[in-house]
């Protein structure tokens, strides 16, 4: 009799890949200070599936967990309008980024004295982390970069071999995705880490969709497209799936938002509230 082994294992994979994701935008942005060790912790006590975060680089190339390419005054306390690549790590640790609460969201809660974290302090927090659900959360890592200011961040190729440089020294290359709007970035990820798992992130409904939204994935070999919800339809949906390319749209914060996406069948969705997803999902 023939094992069965390999038949259980392809369908454990398979129920695996087919979960879908909750992922905590920022690690939980409206609730705590976004991208900071706080958001972090909230978003492992929601038992988020992924935490996704956004990276820039200081002016001595220390990759850093930031959303803007400078510091926004409306969240942050020191050095206004500074850009991240002006600053070194040591500058850019004495900004407060936990004093202030962001306008945009009512329940989010200070913390004053919050610092900008860098990938390796992260990661070195996750794995130190008791909550054993550390030991299981992955990662979707955002690549800030903008082809029209390049003096913003480092050139693509640089800004890749310094995410796998820390991805490989953490050995969370088979927890993270890597994701950008900046292809450039994923091209060059791609170059060093094929095997790396890469997220096409797409703001605007491009001409020719769905097919050409099949087409951008494709092009970059990311096997997720992340688009803005607002514009997305059923079709595109569809057809990318068709295609073999998961869909994880980004920032739905509402359940009339849950619900339409997840009758559409969409594989995750990314959202500042993981709480209100969840306590969505259980329903």
């Amino acid at each position: 009799m023939k094992s069965i082994l390999p038949v259980l294992l392809i369908l454990l994979l398979s129920s695996a890949c087919s979960r879908f994701e909750v992922q905590g935008h920022r690690g939980a942005r409206g609730m705590w200070p976004e991208n900071t060790i706080p958001a972090f912790e909230y978003a492992l006590e929601q038992k988020v599936d992924v935490i996704e975060l956004d990276l820039g680089v200081s002016k001595d190339e220390k990759v850093v967990i930031y959303h803007d390419q400078r510091i926004n005054p409306l969240i942050c306390s020191g050095r206004p309008g500074a850009a991240l690549m002006e600053l070194t790590l040591a500058e850019l640790k004495q900004i407060d980024c936990g004093g202030f609460k962001n306008p945009r969201f009512e329940e989010q809660v200070p913390v004053p004295g919050t610092k900008i974290p860098t990938l390796d302090e992260f990661f070195e927090w996750i794995k130190a982390h008791p909550n054993p659900w550390a030991r299981r959360v992955r990662f979707n890592i955002e690549t800030k970069s903008e082809p029209t200011e390049p003096t913003l961040s480092p050139p693509p190729a640089r800004f890749a071999e310094l995410l796998v440089g820390a991805l490989r020294r953490h050995r969370m290359l088979n927890r993270s995705v890597v994701q950008s709007f900046d292809f450039r970035t994923l091209e060059e990820v791609r170059r060093l880490e094929r095997n790396l798992e890469l997220a096409a992130l797409v703001e605007f409904r491009p001409e020719g969709a769905p097919q050409s939204l099949v087409a951008m994935a494709k092009q970059v070999g990311a096997r997720i497209l992340s688009p803005n919800h607002e514009w997305l339809v059923e079709a595109d949906v569809k057809a990318l799936q068709k295609a073999g390319i998961r869909v994880i749209p980004w920032t739905a914060n509402s359940v009339d938002t849950f619900e339409r996406l997840k009758q559409w069948g969409v594989d995750g969705i990314i959202t500042d509230y993981p709480n209100r997803l969840q306590a969505f999902l259980k329903r």
